[in-house]
């Protein structure tokens, strides 16, 4: 044989092995990743697992896009740029809202109060009663994405950060500019896992206690004593650590994601249209919407959110400073 022919016989080849390989031919969205469709088990997956995570089942997930890593500041900012978007946080509180998703008789605040504002972490001195969540999250007026502390802060030199104080309704109003949508609590599950029914965490099996070099998360005693292992207090830039099997950054840790899904804490149970769980609290006239993956104050004393399976609720007009998203986009047939 010709070197030429052999040299075409090789092109043939190398062609035909990009044919077959789907993750090969097609790129994708920039910055999103193709999630290789499949079948796995939902639900919780070790000792840690609380009953929000069961009962486990099948689920069926059909090939998609994701976003390699959180939505950042600066990406969160060309939306605001070209829109005008105000989030949730920005805007002054409106009482008859509010009233509905407290206990009932609750007294009306002062309107110095409700003025615009997000919750921020507070570290404590000591050891307080992790029941409490009053200890460390503070009502801080001025408080948003572009003043995550507060009005004292700015994100100048965190455009490579996660974006924080985000409301469901602000996520979905992005990933709709975006042409994309929120993930689907099952395909977050299955894109964290990348595809396993079995691992307990993004990374694997290997406890988070040995694993600070792996994602953003509390060490030490929460919330009082952060040892700072992973060399972050609060948010660190995307793609600070090794990204799991199927290339995304930050599954575990950093920030909560929102997720499409509404809450149920009973679980993974089918339920009546006029029976659609409320707030945890028992009071909220909305649904909660899922969150998905914890953020940098998770810790096993508390909060294990960097599981897998590990569930979060909250209301869609909820923001705080570790509250982000992701999002999805579906294949074009």
């Amino acid at each position: 044989m010709s070197l030429a022919a052999t040299m075409l016989l090789a092109l043939v080849i190398v062609a035909c092995k990009k044919t077959n390989n789907p993750r090969a031919e097609e790129t994708g969205p920039a910055g999103m990743v193709l999630i290789p469709g499949g079948s796995y088990t939902m639900g919780g997956r070790s000792e840690q697992a609380d009953r929000d995570e069961f009962p486990r089942h099948q689920e069926e997930i059909s090939s998609f896009y994701m976003d390699a890593t959180e939505v950042t500041n600066a990406q969160f900012k060309k939306f605001v740029d070209a829109t005008g978007y105000v989030t949730v946080a920005e805007k002054d509180i409106d009482w008859e809202e509010l009233r509905r998703q407290v206990p009932p008789g609750t007294p009306k605040p002062p309107d110095s109060v409700l003025v615009a504002g997000s919750l921020v972490f507070k570290q404590t001195t000591t050891a307080v009663n992790l029941n409490d969540y009053s200890q460390w999250w503070s009502w801080t007026i001025g408080a948003n994405w572009q003043h995550p502390e507060g009005p004292d802060s700015n994100i100048d030199n965190r455009m490579s950060h996660p974006v924080v104080h985000i409301a469901w309704t602000d996520a979905k109003a992005y990933a709709e500019w975006a042409g994309k949508r929120l993930p689907t609590e099952a395909e977050w599950e299955w894109a964290a896992a990348s595809g396993s029914s079995d691992v307990v965490y993004p990374w694997g099996n290997e406890p988070a206690a040995n694993s600070a070099s792996k994602a953003n998360f509390w060490q030490g005693g929460f919330p009082y004593e952060n040892l700072l292992e992973d060399g972050f207090f609060a948010t660190s830039p995307v793609k600070s650590f090794p990204p799991n099997k199927f290339g995304l950054y930050d599954m575990a840790g950093n920030v909560w994601e929102w997720c499409e899904d509404i809450y149920h804490n009973r679980g993974y149970v089918e339920m009546p249209e006029d029976q659609l769980p409320q707030s945890r609290n028992g009071f909220a006239a909305t649904a909660e919407r899922v969150m998905r993956g914890g953020s940098f104050l998770c810790n096993d004393s508390y909060c294990s959110g960097y599981r897998v399976s590990r569930r979060m609720g909250s209301s869609t007009d909820s923001g705080h400073n570790h509250a982000g998203f992701r999002c999805v986009k579906d294949i074009s047939k």
